[in-house]
């Protein structure tokens, strides 16, 4: 898998990098970067999140992919920004489903019920900007996915104040469970597919494709763009969450929970 070459960064943004992972080592609760380090920029705060990723790296693996986050009107006004985020995804940190995760390894463990796809072409930067149409030719699989986030007992007026902390926090992202990849996916209707999200068999929520941007693949091809405007590309075999047709649920120690794609399978996951 090809990634751009991390070029040096500014020693502020160095610096804002190991300040927030140094904080998550310290399990330490969701705070704004010092003001000296606060991100300046949209762009500030994606070169932190750089950082950021690049120390987690070491101890979760390589970039794999990709999640969305905000795709909805009403998620960025609450988190007081203007566009969606992304974030990067870590290989140790996706697993196949079902799966289990220990609530006490999380301050405030989230779950989020999504579509997430595969690639089986490059999206180079060199070729943005790209559309539905051209994303859809680059996609090989969709599968259900459970994104686990955790906010770190996150105060939602703190956000408001300091947006840009989602993106170089890297909105918040401690990895997801994917169900079995459907290959024939262009059988079925993306926009019109229903997800239902249960718990302990009782269900707490549905959506449907068209709630993410207006169609998921839409939202693939909004990170294609915004990474072609950072100078990287979405390569063969990564993994994109699409973003929540559901709002986000907080598990307790012993839910199983569910999330049912229709023609798309399910995915399971169990809270110890």
């Amino acid at each position: 898998m090809r990634r751009q070459k991390k070029t040096h960064s500014e020693p502020r943004v160095e610096r804002a990098g190991r300040w927030l992972h140094d904080a998550h080592l310290r399990r330490e609760r969701f705070a704004p970067l010092p003001e000296e380090l606060a991100a300046r920029s949209v762009d500030d705060a994606y070169a932190i999140q750089a950082e950021f990723v690049g120390l987690r790296a070491a101890e979760r693996g390589a970039v794999v992919g990709y999640k969305i986050a905000l795709t909805t009107a009403a998620m960025r006004s609450m988190a007081g920004m203007h566009d969606p985020v992304a974030g990067d995804l870590l290989e140790k940190s996706l697993r196949r489903g079902p799966a289990r995760v220990a609530s006490a390894d999380y301050l405030r463990l989230l779950v989020e019920f999504e579509l997430a796809v595969e690639l089986g072409e490059d999206l180079p930067a060199v070729h943005a900007p790209y559309d539905r149409e051209q994303v859809a030719k680059a996609v090989s699989a969709v599968m259900p996915a459970l994104e686990l986030i955790d906010d770190r007992n996150a105060d939602l007026d703190v956000l408001r104040a300091h947006p840009l902390m989602l993106i170089a926090d890297n909105a918040w992202n401690e990895g997801a469970v994917l169900g079995a990849p459907v290959r024939d996916w262009q059988r079925f209707d993306l926009a019109a597919t229903r997800g239902v999200a249960s718990i302990d068999g009782k269900p707490v929520g549905e959506g449907v494709g068209s709630d993410v941007m207006g169609h998921p693949l839409d939202a693939v091809a909004w990170l294609a763009n915004n990474l072609a405007a950072r100078g990287l590309g979405l390569w063969r075999s990564d993994i994109v969450i699409t973003g929540s047709i559901v709002t986000s649920k907080q598990p307790r120690p012993g839910d199983q929970i569910r999330f049912d794609a229709g023609k798309f399978g399910a995915v399971e996951l169990t809270v110890d």
